[in-house]
């Protein structure tokens, strides 16, 4: 109830949603950064179609505490259906970041929470990065990345 557009107060039965907040870019960012992510959900197999099955997920890294990030793989049945997360936890960006990924090529940027249109800084990857055959968390190819502060990346090959 407004959580999709960051409403500042609890939701309460005894009195209506706060919409007016939607004139801020902040809350109008929440919004369309939810509108995005239940699109990139609805048109990308590796996000749902193994959505409550083991097979549909497996980590990439848990433990890299010291650059406060986690990062997974989202699979659906046709293994070109393959998706890159990684989520940054601490509000300083890092650069040159080394993630393992299942294949080479070009990895595409489908989806970046610190976008402009968010309300984000726009720090990013220009779309997309290179992989390399520099093997990395027990993959034989990885790419390097700029990960924004506080944010949540979404990559898929080609």
């Amino acid at each position: 109830m407004g959580c999709e557009w960051g409403q500042v107060r609890e939701w309460t039965h005894d009195g209506s949603l706060e919409w007016h907040v939607l004139q801020y870019p902040y809350h109008s960012g929440v919004q369309k950064w939810i509108e995005q992510l239940n699109r990139l959900y609805r048109e990308q197999p590796a996000l749902h179609e193994l959505d409550n099955d083991p097979a549909g997920f497996e980590w990439i890294d848990c433990n890299d505490n010291a650059a406060s990030t986690i990062s997974l793989l989202r699979k659906g049945r046709s293994p070109q259906e393959r998706i890159v997360v990684i989520g940054k936890f601490t509000p300083v960006p890092r650069l040159n970041y080394r993630l393992g990924v299942p294949s080479g090529g070009f990895w595409r940027e489908l989806l970046n929470s610190d976008g402009r249109d968010y309300g984000g800084s726009n720090m990013g990857n220009a779309g997309g990065v290179q992989a390399q055959a520099i093997p990395a968390h027990g993959r034989p190819h990885s790419v390097t990345l700029t990960l924004p502060p506080l944010a949540t990346l979404f990559l898929k090959a080609g």
